[in-house]
């Protein structure tokens, strides 16, 4: 978690909309994916840890949801957001 605590910052001044905005869909899709691309790379290290895995799946879905959320209330940030954070 201490990779975390040092991108956290710099996701919500990159996509939040004021200083301390950790709640608004955008910054919360934005951790979410940096979580899963840490994730990942250590999944290329650490291929039998399966108990990660399945936090990695909950992730996803959770960031899934959101972006489906996202999709349905403003179309325009969803696709911004989507092409910046390179999500297919």
């Amino acid at each position: 978690m201490e990779y975390m605590k040092e991108k956290v910052p710099e996701i919500v001044e990159k996509f939040g909309k004021f200083e301390k905005d950790t709640g608004s869909t955008e910054v919360q899709i934005a951790i979410l994916s940096s979580r899963i691309t840490h994730l990942t790379g250590h999944f290329k290290l650490h291929p039998k840890d399966n108990h990660s895995r399945k936090g990695l799946l909950k992730l996803v879905g959770r960031r899934k949801r959101l972006l489906s959320y996202l999709m349905r209330k403003d179309i325009e940030k969803y696709r911004n957001l989507k092409s910046e954070l390179n999500i297919r």
